[in-house]
This record gives C-alpha cells, structure tokens and sequence, in this order.
C-alpha cells in the first residue's frame, strides 16, 4: 500500500474515531481525535510522528533484525499498526479485522537490542515490539515488570545525576514529576500514562516545532489558565536547572481516553539534558546565564505571563533540600559530582529568578 494512498480507520481502543480514504479524513469523531490531525488533518505526518528515530543507532539494528526493508517513517510505525504505550490510538487498515487486545504491546523481546545493542536479541524471531515507536534521541527501550511498563534510557553519569537530581528536587518541591530511579546501570522511569489509561500527546501535536516560550503559552493559555500555569513553573524549574533541551517533543498533555477532555500538563520528564550533563557551566553565578535571559526577555514581552508568575507559589530551594536530594542518589553516581558546585548552582539561579520576578 503506498502512504500516500492509505485507507482505513483510525482508532481508540476498540471505538472507530476517523474514517480515512486515500490518506485524508473523510469522517471523525473530532473531540477524540489526536491533537496533531485536529491541528493538521495529516495522517501520513501523524504515523510518522510516532516512529523510532531513525538516527539512533540501535533503531537500525533493530529494523533489521525485524526485517523492515522500508526507511520510511509512517511505513515502520504501520508495521505496528502505530500503536504506543503512551495512548490506545491505533490504525486499522482496509481489509484488516482486528481488535485492540490484538494489537496491544504484551511483551518486548527487543528491549535489549533497542536498549544496548544486545547481539543475542539480534536473532530473535520477529515479534511486536513498542520499540518501533520509542520516539527520542536517546538509547532507550520499554520493559513490561509486573504487568507495568518502565522506560529504560541509556546515559553517563552526569546525565543520570541530572536526571535523578531535577526529578527528585520536584518531588520534594510536591510538583508534578515522572519518577526515576537506576536499575543496575541504566535508570528507569515507570509509564505515567499506566499503558493509556490515560491519553498523552507531545507539545509539538498543537505548536510542531515552535517551542519558543511565547508561543507554547500562548497555546496552553487557550486550553485553560491552570494548563498555561503548569507550563510557568515547568520552565521556571527548566531555568534553574538549566534545561537547555526542552523542546515540543518532550513535555505534553495528558487527555481523558474517554472524552478527549485535556486534563493537564504532563508530569514532568525528560532532564537528561540539564543541569551538569553538559559539563559545569563556567558562570556558577548565573549572572550572564543565557537560559534565564531567555525566561526574562519572555516575561518582559509578555504581560499576562508576568502577572502569572507572579502570583504563583514557588516553594523555597534551601541548601537542605539540596543536600537531601544529593543523598539519595546512589554513591557511585554522585561521588563524581562537584557537590558544592551544584548547590550553588541551583541557589543562585533560583537569586536571579526570584529578583527578576
């Protein structure tokens, strides 16, 4: 079937939410449709949205050992009918009959071989696995452990430390995180959607690519202020802890499965690129930080984000928490970490922050 001729249904569970002919909608149900074909009406694009990057390394060895002859994107996201852990959409296509129970990811042989580049999962026989649609740039893979998926990501320990650090920072702050932990040498992070039971939709669904501040809150405003609100405090966390990589594809919205309702942002994940992951930023004293600039020259254009964060409740980082957050993670990690470098760090960019404010 060529893409650019797909026909079939799009669908929630088990309920036909789109019809679509020749690759174009011809019939939906548009308050449970997937955020992207609301704002774009593309399905090939949306397919394509949900494949593994194909610059990973092991997403080669992978579609290989799968035997995907395809390069193309929505042709390899097809190749599971599109499904993911995150949501329950799925494409059915003309002349299939199928069930979601069918289709659902039970188990993943390929974990390994996404994860590590395992040589033994190599010769597994092919099998359905989420890791066709593991969207990231990172090494990473899903494991089912007590019928519960948890997302493995590969890393040194500087991003290890960052991510552990920023997720348990936010835990102790009582904000809205995905929790993470290290499994032997590689950290994990339980599914927050518990398989779908909830829906979760990337930012780039409603912005694609435009992740500047102004234009996400903006967007998120429209939804509801408690929505725009939630944005706020994700990128005053991503500032302190100089998360120089957030962009629309990793934060999001979480949707009710059954109304298409949008419920809130999602908890906060993806950190492996902030703080010290990098190095240790030359200015400790965040005077000439570019990432708060960027958060000021936002404020200062935008009005209505001032007056909101402002009137906003931000607890106090103490140099306690800090250290409390420090502690739990495991030795091996932080004894290759300047302590006192990232308590500073952290302190001073929460000064800048709170006199800019």
């Amino acid at each position: 079937m060529e893409l650019g001729k797909i026909t079939g249904t799009l669908m929630l569970e088990d309920r036909v939410i789109a019809r679509v002919q020749d690759g174009i909608i011809t019939d939906s149900r548009e308050e449970l449709l997937p955020l992207y074909l609301k704002r774009t009406g593309d399905v090939e694009g949306w397919l394509a949205s949900r494949a593994i990057d194909s610059h990973r390394r092991n997403s080669r060895l992978l579609k290989r050992a799968l035997r995907l002859r395809t390069a193309d994107d929505a042709a390899i996201a097809l190749a599971v009918n599109g499904a993911t852990i995150t949501d329950r959409y799925w494409f059915q296509r003309q002349g299939e009959s199928l069930s979601y129970d069918e289709i659902r990811f039970k188990e993943n042989y390929f974990s390994e071989l996404a994860l590590r580049g395992d040589p033994d999962s190599f010769s597994n026989r092919p099998s359905r696995t989420p890791e066709l649609t593991n969207t990231g740039s990172f090494e990473k893979c899903w494991k089912l452990l007590n019928e519960e998926w948890w997302m493995y990501k590969n890393g040194n320990e500087r991003e290890y430390f960052s991510e552990l650090f920023i997720c348990k920072l936010e835990e102790k702050l009582g904000f809205s995180a995905a929790h993470y932990e290290m499994d032997g040498e590689y950290i994990r992070t339980r599914d927050f959607t518990k398989g779908g039971a909830v829906t979760f939709e990337p930012m780039s669904s409603l912005t694609g690519e435009d992740d500047d501040y102004s234009t996400c809150f903006h967007q998120l405003r429209e939804i509801s202020s408690d929505i725009a609100s939630q944005y706020l405090q994700l990128i005053w966390m991503d500032s302190i802890c100089f998360n120089m990589d957030r962009h629309t594809g990793n934060f999001g919205l979480l949707r009710d499965v059954e109304t298409g309702e949008i419920l809130s942002l999602a908890p906060n994940y993806d950190n492996n690129i902030a703080l010290i992951s990098n190095g240790y930023p030359s200015d400790v004293t965040r005077v000439h930080d570019g990432l708060i600039g960027f958060l000021e020259d936002f404020l200062v254009n935008c009005e209505e984000a001032k007056e909101m964060i402002r009137m906003m409740h931000f607890p106090a980082i103490t140099e306690e928490i800090i250290e409390k957050c420090i502690a739990e993670i495991p030795e091996s990690i932080r004894k290759q970490v300047d302590v006192e470098y990232v308590k500073n760090f952290v302190l001073n960019g929460q000064k800048r922050i709170i006199e800019m404010i």
